[in-house]
């Protein structure tokens, strides 16, 4: 059997393995027009702001590597530009000689990835203006940087490269300004979640500019100006593009493979296009959201790999299934981690699912033993069924390990309710006898049970002023004077609740908020003893302050201090 393999990377490399693995005599080629076969692709920004110093780290494999290995024929620069499925052949061009062939295949997959998206911008062509997608154009960056010592860059997008990229750019002493078009960092996170991030990228040192869309680009003296559609123009000394991407798949477009979402190729869950003995993985690849069951793209390493397997087991006669992709994640940012999995809130009603959440602050390990630290964790699920949507948490120590239960649990098919039963490791350095992922799950419980009733940051604005409701703030007097409260709420601290019952109207509801959420539930609860309706706020004042700052620092447009995560 002759396989034929059209991109590296972590799609193809990996295909190529398993094919290995699985039959001894195929005859594998890869063709890979960049100069790399296999590259630690996120690790590329780090490689800039030198946390990854020697850029020998970078490759994962060689084609002598992978020759030696695995016996596979690995040809870099080397350009697929044409397939015929008919004729089963590729038309390769040789990037370093020129020469041109065709290759015939038995079976061929497809791993052409994504590339940077890139506008036709005035002056996108000056050569201090970058993207960053592979080794090649790391190394254009690190060898500006350190050529001509910039002092002011431009980060134009707030993905995952371009929050990368900014840190490290500022690891380098730059002073760095992000732009980004939506009024938030990172889509995957609902607006409350992101304003955590957006708090420590401000605390950073990075100015933030959000709602910024870019016009263009112009010389100004000997900067680079970066022109915004309000007419503001930020100067730097470079930039870097890190808008999105999109898939790479011009080549599957000229064969006839059908293509869907953004032009990214139809593939069945056998990783098979619709052409016969031709497969793609990967970016390119239109695949099924886990969550909703509709067409999406992910471009993440994981699925990619994942993708590479399945293909690989079909191409040599197995039967293996890809059941989409939640789009896991995790992003380092300065100090701080996120992580997100499943859909947000956003994206579940815009789909039209009746969701709801629960917003906690637990800490990292048990409080006692030395070195916690506080995490904001938003699950949210489905109203009724309690079926798990997606969660996000944002936070330092043991925000992965939490990300990666919930993200288990979602597909297994669990509901919120089940979170309870999850029997976790504990020890107090690194958990606590009742996990955040269970405590999340608790919280679900009682709302299913009708022992509590949340109210939301969203509510805030309209809640009456006219002594119709009670606003009660059940944190200490210490902690409403030096972190302030919202307007019209009362200060009754929770354990004097049961002896100053009597300032509190028996005929009236009862919104309730504290610094985590927990007193206010236990607050909720007496009231409820005392034949009271009660509402806890979802998240504490410590998240609605976080959420408040970050809106306040968006109108002002200017860098804001940090607020504690």
């Amino acid at each position: 059997m002759k396989v034929v393999i059209v991109g590296g990377v972590a799609g193809g490399a990996t295909a190529a393995a398993r094919i290995r693995r699985l039959d001894e005599h195929a005859d594998i080629t890869v063709f890979e027009k960049s100069g790399y076969i296999s590259y630690a692709n996120c690790g590329l920004p780090y490689y800039i702001g030198g946390e990854i110093e020697d850029k020998e780290e970078l490759t994962l494999q060689t084609p002598e590597s992978f020759y030696a290995r695995f016996r596979i024929d690995a040809k870099v620069r080397h350009e697929v530009t044409a397939i015929d499925p008919e004729k089963k052949t590729v038309t390769v061009k040789n990037l370093t000689t020129g020469d041109v062939f065709d290759e015939t295949y038995d079976k061929l997959l497809v791993s052409t990835g994504a590339k940077p998206v890139k506008p036709n911008f005035e002056g996108a062509d000056d050569e201090r203006i970058f993207t960053l997608r592979n080794v090649e154009d790391t190394f254009r960056i690190k060898d500006y940087v350190t050529a001509a010592s910039p002092e002011k860059a431009v980060v134009i997008g707030g993905g995952f490269i371009g929050i990368e990229v900014a840190e490290n750019l500022r690891r380098l002493g730059i002073d760095v300004t992000l732009v980004e078009a939506a009024p938030q960092l990172m889509a995957p996170f609902d607006a409350d979640m992101a304003a955590f991030i957006h708090a420590e990228v401000r605390a950073a040192g990075v100015e933030l500019v959000l709602g910024g869309m870019v016009d263009g680009f112009e010389t100004a003296g000997k900067s680079l100006g970066v022109r915004l559609k309000s007419g503001e123009v930020i100067t730097a000394d470079m930039a870097v593009m890190a808008i999105g991407v999109t898939p790479d798949t011009a080549l599957a477009k000229a064969a006839g493979l059908k293509l869907g979402v953004k032009d990214s190729i139809v593939v069945n869950e056998r990783m098979e296009t619709s052409a016969k003995d031709v497969y793609a993985v990967g970016d390119a690849v239109q695949i099924k959201n886990f969550v909703t069951g509709k067409d999406t793209l992910i471009s993440l390493a994981g699925p990619a790999n994942k993708q590479g397997r399945i293909a690989a087991d079909n191409i040599c006669g197995r039967d293996s299934r890809y059941k989409g992709g939640q789009g896991s994640s995790v992003i380092k940012i300065f100090g701080l981690t996120a992580a997100s999995t499943g859909i947000n809130e956003r994206t579940a009603k815009s789909e039209g699912i009746d969701a709801d959440k629960v917003i906690l602050s637990p800490m990292s390990h048990a409080g006692y033993y030395p070195g916690g630290r506080i995490m904001t964790m938003k699950v949210v699920f489905e109203k009724g069924t309690y079926r798990l949507l997606g969660a996000q948490i944002v936070g330092f120590e043991g925000v992965d390990k939490r990300i990666d239960v919930l993200a288990t649990a979602i597909r297994a098919g669990m509901t919120a309710t089940d979170l309870t039963e999850l029997d976790l490791a504990y020890a107090p350095p690194y958990s606590s006898a009742k996990d955040p992922v269970n405590m999340a799950g608790f919280m679900a419980e009682n709302i299913r049970n009708g022992l509590v009733k949340q109210w939301y940051y969203d509510d805030e604005p309209s809640l009456p002023r006219d002594g119709s409701v009670t606003l009660l703030d059940v944190r200490t007097a210490d902690e409403c004077r030096t972190g302030g409260m919202i307007e019209g709420f009362i200060n009754i601290p929770v354990d004097e609740l049961r002896d100053r019952m009597s300032e509190i109207a028996r005929d009236k509801p009862v919104y309730v908020i504290c610094q985590s959420g927990l007193r206010s539930y236990i607050a909720a609860r007496i009231l409820a003893g005392y034949g009271l309706k009660a509402y806890n706020f979802a998240g504490g004042y410590r998240y609605y302050a976080a959420v408040v700052n970050d809106r306040r620092c968006a109108e002002r447009a200017t860098a804001c201090g940090k607020d504690a995560v």
